[in-house]
Parts: structure tokens; C-alpha cells; sequence
């Protein structure tokens, strides 16, 4: 499992919690069972060969988006240290199943953006900000980025096995 496409990161390591080896990540994923089930994980650092860990435990920190867990093997706060700035990982295939009208973040991204099937292709999703909704970030054709509010009323329809998303933009929204 090397190729980087079996490959989803799910959060950031970003600091030690304690003094006992726990972590704490920022996390990429809205699957909290992702930080708190116990299993396999992978820790990779940038252009680096993901290396296998063993989740023991986690928990979602009170009041915060942030998870705290701990691995096998990582017992005091300098090996955390070590990890920190690395992404934590999960096979590809283990994409968890979304009920009708749910994407995965990573099937958005790419899709070409039209105002109807046939003609007027605007550009191509290249990102999914998080923000009180999701945003998609359109990189239309002349360059420019733009982002979208991912509601149904500007984005009714996605057509991933087609490739392509329609978006009715309310007026002055491509423009800005």
C-alpha cells in the first residue's frame, strides 16, 4: 500500500497532551470513530513512506475540534515531539458509507463545474473549505478562484460518475 491514492489523511498531529505519550490532532475527518475506535493507523510524514501505528485510545477534547489519543508504543512527551507535523492516515478503502446526498471530500474534488449538462463550463472543483458551510473552491477557467457555498440551492445537482457538478450562482457571485 504505497501509492499515495490508497491513502486518505484524516488529521494532523500537533501536539503532545501530558506528559505520557498522548497526542493531540487536528482533525481532517468528520468521523470522530476515526480518533476513538481502537486499530491500525498510519503516520506519515511529507513525500515519506506511511508507517503503521496502533491506536489504543482516543477522545474528542470538551468544547474543542481537536482529538487527543494514544498509540501503542509512544510513552512520554519527547517521542510525541517526533510526530508532530505528521499526518495521520487510513486505507482508502476504508472511505466509510454516506447516505444518499453525502460526498466524500476527496469524490468533489476535480469535478468540472457547469451551468447545464451540455455547455457553459465554468471550471473545476480544487478544494473544501470548512467554514459555517462547506465552500467549495472553484478554480474557474480564466484562473480566478472563487468559493461556493455547497448548498443545495447553488449546487442542486453533482453528477460524480459523470464528472461534473451544476451550480445556479445567485447574481454577482462569479464576478467577485
Amino acid at each position: 500500500m504505497a501509492d499515495e491514492d490508497q491513502w486518505i489523511t484524516i488529521g494532523r498531529i500537533v501536539a503532545p497532551q501530558g506528559l505520557h505519550g498522548e497526542v493531540r490532532i487536528n482533525p481532517s475527518s468528520e468521523f470522530p470513530e476515526r480518533f476513538t475506535k481502537p486499530g491500525k493507523r498510519w503516520i506519515q510524514a511529507t513525500e515519506k513512506t506511511p508507517t503503521e501505528v496502533e491506536l489504543i485510545t482516543g477522545r474528542q477534547l470538551p468544547g474543542k475540534s481537536l482529538y487527543v489519543v494514544k498509540f501503542a508504543g509512544i510513552n512520554n512527551r519527547s517521542s510525541v515531539q517526533k510526530l508532530i507535523g505528521k499526518n495521520l492516515l487510513v486505507p482508502f478503502c476504508n472511505r466509510p458509507t454516506l447516505a444518499k446526498g453525502e460526498f466524500h471530500y476527496f469524490d468533489l474534488i476535480g469535478l468540472e463545474v457547469r451551468l447545464d449538462k451540455k455547455e457553459h463550463l465554468l471550471g473545476k472543483v480544487t478544494d473544501l473549505q470548512k467554514a459555517g458551510n462547506d465552500l467549495l473552491e472553484i478554480t474557474l477557467i480564466e484562473g480566478k478562484k472563487i468559493l461556493v457555498p455547497f448548498v443545495k440551492t447553488i449546487v442542486p445537482e453533482v453528477h460524480l460518475n459523470e464528472g461534473w457538478i451544476k451550480i445556479t450562482p445567485p447574481p454577482g457571485l462569479l464576478e467577485l
